[in-house]
Order: structure tokens, then C-alpha cells, then sequence
């Protein structure tokens, strides 16, 4: 497998495709639905952190392992070894999912 080391502010993270979502009643929602909803994944590798002016690294809030939700649009996709990647910004990233 081959790896990946982000730089500067870079967070990669492995994509998870998207559930059909089924509404209370049992109605299956198109993909179509979930087009414009932000999506989620998991931190692989966090760069150094973005470097400020002054000289200093302001280290990512998220960390290796964390499930995170970014908006569909955001950073850059990529295939390797047949899975689906995003290289983002970290300021791009919305929320880390917990528990």
C-alpha cells in the first residue's frame, strides 16, 4: 500500500461513500437527495500544521483516526490502490463526529 504524507495545513482523509437514506416510513431517499449534503470520513495523516507569518506552526485541530464531516465540494479527490481519498485543508473540515 503505498502512503501518503500531507503538507502544511493537509489533512487526507478516506472518504466513505455516501448511505441511501431511509426516511421513518420506510421511503428510500435517490442519491440525488444527498448531492449537496456535506460528507464524512477518516483522518489518515495530518500535516505539519499551517505556517503563520511570523514563523510558527498552528497545528490542525483534528488528528489521525478522528471521523470528521467536510462539505462535498471541498479539497481534492483522488483514487489510489482503489479507494477514494480527499486531500482538504484543515480549515475546510466542519466537524469531528464523537462517540
Amino acid at each position: 500500500m503505498s502512503m501518503l504524507k500531507p503538507l502544511g495545513d493537509h489533512v487526507i482523509i478516506e472518504m466513505y461513500e455516501p448511505e441511501t437514506e431511509k426516511t421513518a416510513s420506510g421511503i428510500y431517499l435517490p442519491d440525488t437527495h444527498m448531492k449537496d449534503k456535506p460528507m464524512q470520513g477518516k483522518v489518515l495523516a495530518v500535516g505539519s500544521g499551517k505556517l503563520l507569518d511570523d514563523g510558527t506552526r498552528v497545528k490542525a485541530e483534528v488528528k489521525v483516526g478522528d471521523q470528521v464531516v467536510f462539505a462535498k465540494y471541498s479539497g481534492t479527490e483522488f483514487t489510489l490502490d482503489e479507494k477514494k481519498y480527499l486531500v482538504i485543508s484543515d480549515r475546510d473540515i466542519l466537524a469531528i463526529i464523537e462517540g
